[in-house]
């Protein structure tokens, strides 16, 4: 049977209640939204076009030279990661639009790209942003025997090598979700009864993932081995360079805010409880990175800004910037750890963090 975690709600809760005072202060005194703007519109409308745009263009034949029609597929992976960070995570979380059918309709797009609303919201909403580094409950940490992301996972003689063959694995992450991975996981779901925080039933989610499935590789695979001027199996070696691109990208930016060297990886007690509230339990587990680079903070949807995001998971992407020293100034205050590196810095943790998992059974 598995172990029920519980929050220390005891822990210092005057940390969370003046956090948001403060970042609340910040939209009233604004007088903002803290859902999308102007400028989050336009960016759905760009990101969207990044990756239908060139799906067209690959359709109608645009263009015939081999090494254009390749770009395409990249642009569309660059594309899938986009709508991936931007548009369906803000969405599944309730945080684009105060219209909840907004958010319901833009969520979808996951399954426009493969993936599963469904599983997603329960993967990522639930059991990530509670149980986050928790191992045997946040499932981001699942990828036993591959990889070992956990000193709480058993360590294989593989995992020597993993911060070598780590980002090979990285790049397949996407195409196993929409062949493999969503069944598995909405099976398991049933199993655990988690289907109920969504909401719906298991017949139903099943119905929905094979249309939403049949529907995917009709148009984003078959479609352009039909009408398409290359040989089959070009446009399938395509379709794989376009997964690889959307999992590599995917998979790194979340990697780089959990499962690097300043993160922690609390373990409950035997009664299930975690030394922390909940709240400063994220401080402990995440880690921004690449605040000074607006490019990537443009394009990862504000996914570098994890600590803001996993704090205040309702409030839109584009926010985060404004209210980053809000929480930082904050979490100073109360002598509370707030984890940030460049981008490079992060990649080396990360790198670190794992060459140390595959060498060490603790560390």
């Amino acid at each position: 049977m598995e172990q029920r975690v519980t929050f220390n709600t005891k822990d210092r809760p005057e940390f969370v209640k003046e956090l948001r005072k403060r970042v609340n202060g910040y939209f009233k005194e604004n007088n903002i939204s803290k859902n999308a703007n102007a400028k989050m519109v336009i960016k759905t409308i760009v990101i969207l076009s990044l990756y239908f745009v060139p799906y067209f263009c690959v359709v109608l034949n645009a263009f015939e030279n081999p090494w254009i029609v390749i770009s395409m597929w990249v642009l569309m992976g660059l594309g899938m990661a986009g709508i991936g960070f931007s548009i369906m995570h803000d969405a599944n979380h309730g945080a684009y639009s105060k219209n909840q059918n907004i958010n319901k309709i833009l969520g979808y797009f996951i399954n426009l790209v493969g993936g599963s609303s469904v599983n997603w919201k329960i993967q990522h909403n639930v059991l990530h942003h509670t149980y986050t580094n928790i191992n045997g409950h946040d499932e981001d940490l699942n990828a036993d025997p591959l990889m070992r992301f956990s000193p709480d996972q058993k360590r294989r003689k593989a995992h020597r090598f993993q911060q070598i063959y780590a980002w090979f694995l990285y790049g397949l992450i996407t195409i196993s979700w929409s062949i493999k991975k969503d069944f598995i996981q909405l099976e398991r779901y049933k199993g655990k009864d988690l289907l109920k925080t969504q909401s719906i039933s298991y017949k139903k989610a099943l119905t929905r993932l094979i249309l939403a499935k049949l529907f995917y590789y009709a148009y984003v695979l078959v479609i352009p081995m039909i009408f398409t001027n290359q040989a089959w199996w070009l446009t399938l070696s395509f379709y794989f360079i376009m997964h690889f691109v959307c999992g590599l990208l995917i998979s790194v930016i979340f990697q780089l805010a959990h499962v690097v060297s300043e993160a922690s990886f609390p373990k409950p007690s035997e009664t299930g409880t975690i030394e922390n509230n909940w709240a400063i339990h994220q401080l402990y587990t995440t880690a921004n990175f690449a605040k000074k680079n607006p490019l990537i903070t443009w394009f990862v949807g504000g996914l570098n800004y994890q600590v803001e995001h996993h704090l205040f998971p309702n409030i839109c992407h584009v926010h985060y910037p404004k209210i980053s020293k809000i929480v930082r100034d904050t979490a100073k205050e109360f002598d509370l750890p707030y984890y940030q590196n460049s981008f490079l810095g992060a990649i080396a943790s990360h790198t670190k963090f794992l060459t140390k998992l595959g060498k060490y059974d603790s560390i």
